[in-house]
């Protein structure tokens, strides 16, 4: 069987955990290591660390000084030494059988850097919800590196479940260790260097489960989109200053990201405007100040390339006539 090394950094996430590592533990048909890095937590995570770990395929480290997350991801890239590489937070969960799925695929495509998937949305604290078994053979698409990294550039985001990413080892050890300098993008600035070491399937299947909670960095970005966009906007301009500027064609390739920077802000911006938020403003100025011919020329081509076009032209047509009724009458 192929061996699947997979880090869990944890800080006060003892509610989860065992959750967590139960469900990689419960994966059939690879081999798993474990290895829990607690962050110094004042919860019991240390007890439920150490009971976990009466597996043997569990490995702890128990920190006495809070080092931060880079700290821990960076000790996982150092530690793993299996056939594929995972980075799984410990407030999240995988469904059964996915590292079977990600690992079949990979032995099947032997150019894939890495792969993810599909996942399930669990709210707090809720239960995880029943997931139906997913389809074998499983379905997926092979985007060639080049052509991952420019979506990324034209699209200025990237929606990809980080806990559903699964690495082969041997270039997650070429690529090295995550940026510290990049606080909240450093995900995504580590997937754009892994795609220039091979291609990246998408599963069309539930891979992993993401618990949102008022502690985790997702939900303080949802509130926040003017912070997550220029974050996204050091983690392109961090890739295309190191590894990302011996690309043919990198200069071309760095100008199409700043454009997708800001027709995801203008756009974000009209969005947060047609429900009355305030930050509307704050986006709108950061789109203009990255590319001023937003204010003239709305950038509609952006739009209707997103996933996710038809759900927001219906927001914009419904919201439009409130606007104007509150104006005008």
């Amino acid at each position: 069987m192929r061996t699947v090394d997979v880090v869990v950094p944890n800080y006060n996430y003892g509610r989860y955990l065992r959750t967590c590592v139960e469900s990689i533990l419960n994966q059939e048909e690879v081999q798993v290591r474990v290895l829990i890095i607690d962050n110094a937590s004042t919860d019991d995570s240390a007890e439920i660390a150490g009971s976990l770990a009466h597996d043997n395929r569990v490995e702890l480290i128990l920190r006495q000084e809070n080092l931060g997350t880079h700290a821990s991801f960076n000790q996982g890239v150092d530690w793993a030494q299996g056939d594929y590489f995972l980075l799984m937070f410990s407030d999240d969960f995988l469904v059964p059988g996915a590292l079977k799925r990600a690992v079949d695929l990979m032995e099947r495509n032997t150019s894939v850097a890495f792969c993810y998937g599909l996942d399930v949305a669990v709210e707090d604290d809720a239960p995880i919800p029943r997931i139906p078994p997913q389809p074998y053979p499983t379905p997926f698409e092979l985007h060639e590196g080049r052509a991952f990294i420019e979506r990324f550039c034209r699209m200025g985001v990237f929606q990809i479940p980080g806990s559903s990413v699964v690495v082969r080892t041997s270039i997650q050890k070429r690529v090295g260790h995550y940026r510290t300098n990049l606080p909240h993008s450093d995900d995504y600035e580590i997937w754009l260097r892994l795609a220039l070491h091979g291609s990246v399937a998408e599963i069309a299947c539930v891979q992993a489960g993401i618990r949102s909670h008022a502690n985790n960095r997702s939900k303080t970005f949802a509130s926040r989109q003017t912070q997550h966009i220029l974050h996204t906007a050091a983690a392109a301009e961090s890739f295309f200053s190191h590894e990302g500027k011996n690309m043919v064609g990198s200069d071309a390739m760095r100008q199409l990201a700043r454009r997708g920077i800001a027709n995801r802000a203008y756009w974000s911006g009209i969005s947060h405007l047609l429900r009355g938020d305030i930050e509307a403003f704050e986006l709108l100025r950061l789109a203009f100040r990255i590319s001023p011919l937003k204010a003239f020329l709305p950038p509609v081509g952006y739009l209707l390339h997103r996933p996710d076009a038809g759900r927001r032209i219906r927001f914009l047509l419904s919201a439009w006539p409130k606007i104007f009724r509150r104006r005008f009458h």
